[in-house]
């Protein structure tokens, strides 16, 4: 193992606490006020890293290049976890992960199908493995939660002492 394996993988973990976190958080406070608060706690850092990469390399491009750039950059990314964060608050946080495992493959289609990309059959055939993969994640903790809450309405019916009524108001 190398120290670029350790880093990747801890990449990945700070980005799967993220994503739970986020969701928890966005529970909370709102999708669009946990996007914005994590980019302006961030800010600071990514200025720094900024202004490293600019020294080291300074930016080059086009207009339609540095428009694209900011398209992606406030339309994907920015708005695009307003809604992101959004289901991730509305609904299991576990389920609604899921189907971002297919976004790789929607991705794959959409460049076969606007961009004239080449798709193999080894692409075709890893795609449809994730789908199903996805898919039955889904729905075996959709199962289980259905189980859990089946058995826990059995006990509060056969307990002899009632359920008091939640006095919870939102």
């Amino acid at each position: 193992m190398q120290w670029s394996d350790l880093l990747l993988f801890g990449a990945v973990a700070a980005a799967a606490i993220g994503y739970a976190e986020g969701g928890l958080l966005a529970r909370e406070i709102g999708s669009w006020q946990t996007v914005s608060w994590a980019l302006i706690l961030a800010a600071p850092l990514m200025v720094a890293l900024m202004t490293m990469a600019i020294v080291d390399q300074p930016p080059t491009g086009t207009l339609s290049q540095w428009a694209a750039f900011a398209y992606l950059g406030v339309v994907s990314m920015f708005l695009g976890f307003f809604a992101w964060y959004r289901g991730l608050a509305t609904g299991p946080m576990a389920q609604v992960s899921q189907v971002q495992l297919t976004q790789p493959v929607l991705s794959i289609l959409w460049a076969a199908l606007i961009l004239r990309e080449e798709l193999t059959w080894q692409t075709i055939i890893g795609g449809i493995a994730v789908i199903l993969c996805a898919g039955i994640a889904v729905r075996t903790r959709r199962g289980r939660v259905r189980l859990t809450h089946s058995a826990e309405d059995r006990a509060v019916q056969s307990s002899p002492v009632e359920a008091m009524p939640s006095t919870n108001l939102p």
